[in-house]
């Protein structure tokens, strides 16, 4: 029948998709990523990533200065992060002699940002975890490679989680605590 014709499936879609971003648009969101807002790569790269101890915060501090500055480190330093980890290993899968086959290990990041510039704007902090699950296998080595890459893992995984909540508070303001209480306006 010729009222009965199939049409393509995405033509019903290109309306809706237009509708939902004059919505959007009207609404005031803007995209993380986008140019020319706080969190642009220019803010970001003016973020200082103090040492963190240990091996594990050296390859934090280098994947959170690469995904921050990914074109090289402003010349002036507007923003200071400081960051602690707690590594904890939990092992899972136990068998009948009561070793373990398979392990979580979990990074806790407590991170602080401060507004070094802008000293009225005061800190923002957050907390960011992740966790991992490795296997045990009866090759000591095996284990160690198979925990140094969770340890890989979760460090990346944190540190992209640490950035976008960065570039969010960058983006907005309010999400900083205010000036230390020595360093209220008067």
């Amino acid at each position: 029948m010729w009222f009965i014709r199939k049409r393509p499936a995405g033509r019903d879609l290109l309306p809706a998709l237009g509708v939902i971003a004059l919505l959007l648009s009207g609404c005031g969101f803007r995209p993380l990523y986008q140019s020319g807002g706080g969190s642009d790569e220019a803010a970001l790269a003016t973020i200082e990533v103090v040492g963190i101890k240990d091996r594990l915060g050296q390859q934090l501090r280098n994947l959170l200065t690469e995904r921050l500055s990914p074109r090289g480190r402003s010349a002036r330093t507007d923003y200071r992060l400081t960051v602690t980890l707690n590594e904890a290993r939990q092992g899972l899968a136990i068998r009948k002699d009561e070793t373990a086959t398979r392990a979580n290990l979990t990074i806790n990041a407590d991170f602080k940002l401060v507004a070094l510039a802008n000293p009225r704007l005061g800190t923002f902090a957050g907390k960011a975890h992740s966790t991992i699950s490795y296997n045990i296998l009866t090759s000591d080595f095996a284990t160690l490679s198979a925990e140094k890459d969770a340890r890989n893992r979760a460090s990346r995984a944190l540190a992209e989680e640490i950035r976008l909540r960065v570039a969010s508070a960058l983006r907005n303001p309010r999400a900083f605590s205010g000036p230390p209480a020595d360093q209220a306006p008067r």
